[in-house]
């Protein structure tokens, strides 16, 4: 039997060897470890996340600290949780900068291991984007450096890339936010809110359990969904409040509901929409994603935030079957306001060089002789596991580049998702289109919108178009983190 038919079988169900018997087997010990999703406290009101400091004397400049330390925080009482933090906060403490402005930020790292800083979605230089290959060395500090350009006013978030220890650095707490408003921002009067979705997964003790076998292959799901660092808080929405939204979980897709209300999206991963969408009753908000929405109601209710079940075709365990509760959200109408019905201009890039990605997930039948459940943040002590996602048939190596295009011309790629289960894209240092996307027999053009970060169903097909505007290497990669670390990344060239 090839791999191919193996890992067909074995995500189906139809074949279980002795590495998914064993999982299976320990499903039951393993949670029995774990605290109880009802130990936590709920009902405190939402908290804002902490302001970076700027200590820059002088307007167009952002200049601050980051310090990358370990730092115990209470979440289970009279047991604290040790987490990684970014200036002690979980999540990081949000920048907020404004196009135009160059950031300076003095990073220090006070872990006994090696890390980074990857400013997601942002049109930043590829050598202060913190590629794997950039790392920052326990006791050692670096500068990034890099100014805003005009147009790309959004929504953004920063975390780990450290190689090797990217899953393992984010699931403990290193990521936080990062806004960038616009000169001129047709919803600046509007009141804000920001929610900023995590989890975390807790053993009895308080501390965070590593990594298994099954988070591996499925990527990881703590039990405890956070916004803000809490859990289940209190939140209140009364009339037109722009609401910004963030993914930041390693694998979690978040299918928001919340019943009597309506989402208008106004904003994705770069910005600002041309114009407001139609309001939705589901919001589906992949890893890495953002969102910046207005939530609406016809009266004022007390309503449950809902994370409903939803099927990304994991290799070994079946969806959720039941809601998740998320937050008590009271919402009120409030005062009708009117929004402007342009909200900013995109234009799609032209035609320009065609490349292509293939995604696929590959068991290696080493897997099947493994007997234990063993558990870890480093991909390194799953050796049967290794390269088992791939791109273009390959593993990621830092050391070589797999497509290579000049600099300021469009490129058009098309992803195929080859494998079983379900991917999510993530482009560094830019943003793009998505002209086209297709599963099955049925392909649409989705509305326009600038986008880094992109879900992809099991064998779905998706066209995208993008201007690569700096010379360098440019990471691409799937951002259920488990699956890029054990191989599902690839490097452009920019020449």
């Amino acid at each position: 039997m090839n791999r191919r038919d193996l890992l067909r079988l074995f995500a189906a169900g139809m074949l279980l060897p002795p590495a998914a018997r064993a999982l299976a087997a320990n499903a039951g010990a393993d949670a029995g470890k774990l605290l109880s999703v009802d130990a936590l406290a709920t009902g405190k009101k939402l908290k804002t996340l902490p302001k970076l400091e700027n200590r820059a004397k002088r307007p167009g400049l952002f200049r601050a600290t980051l310090t990358a330390r370990a730092r115990k925080i209470e979440l289970l009482h009279g047991k604290p949780t040790a987490f990684l933090t970014y200036n002690g906060h979980y999540p990081g403490p949000q920048i907020v900068a404004t196009e135009g402005d160059t950031v300076e930020i003095d990073f220090r790292n006070q872990l006994d291991q090696p890390t980074s800083i990857h400013w997601h979605g942002l049109p930043v230089p590829p050598l202060q984007d913190g590629n794997p290959s950039e790392a920052v060395e326990p006791g050692a500090r670096r500068l990034y450096r890099f100014t805003l350009p005009e147009g790309c006013a959004g929504t953004y978030w920063y975390h780990t890339q450290a190689h090797g220890l990217l899953a393992m650095q984010m699931y403990k707490g290193l990521l936080g936010s990062f806004i960038v408003r616009a000169q001129d921002d047709p919803l600046a009067d509007l009141p804000e809110q920001h929610w900023f979705f995590s989890d975390v997964r807790l053993r009895k003790n308080g501390a965070i359990a590593e990594n298994t076998a099954r988070d591996w292959m499925d990527g990881r799901e703590g039990q405890f969904v956070l916004i803000n660092g809490q859990y289940r808080p209190r939140i209140r929405v009364t009339g037109a409040q722009r609401i910004r939204i963030w993914n930041a979980c390693n694998a979690r897709i978040l299918n928001l509901s919340l019943p009597g209300c309506r989402f208008m999206v106004v904003g994705t991963d770069g910005g600002l929409l041309p114009a407001p969408a139609a309001p939705v009753e589901r919001l589906l908000i992949a890893p890495g994603e953002r969102y910046e929405v207005m939530v609406q109601t016809d009266s004022p209710l007390n309503a449950t935030l809902l994370n409903l079940p939803f099927d990304r075709h994991k290799l070994l365990e079946t969806p959720a079957a039941d809601p998740q509760p998320l937050a008590q959200v009271d919402a009120h109408p409030g005062k009708h306001t009117e929004l402007p019905p342009v909200l900013r201009t995109i234009e799609e890039p032209g035609a320009g060089l065609r490349q292509e990605l293939a995604f696929t997930a590959m068991l290696d039948a080493r897997a099947a002789r493994s007997e234990d459940d063993r558990a870890s943040g480093q991909p390194e002590d799953f050796p049967e596991l290794l390269a088992m996602f791939r791109i273009n048939g390959k593993s990621y190596d830092m050391r070589r580049a797999d497509l290579r295009a000049p600099v300021d011309k469009p490129l058009d790629w098309t992803l195929h998702n080859k494998s079983r289960t379900d991917i999510v894209f993530h482009l560094h240092g830019a943003q793009f289109i998505v002209a086209q996307r297709t599963l099955g027999n049925h392909t649409e053009r989705p509305p326009l919108a600038w986008k880094d970060t992109l879900h992809l169903q099991a064998h779905e097909t998706a066209r995208i178009r993008f201007v690569p505007r700096e010379k360098g290497i440019r990471l691409f990669q799937c951002q259920i983190l488990e699956h890029a670390a054990l191989g599902m990344m690839g490097q452009l060239e920019v020449v």
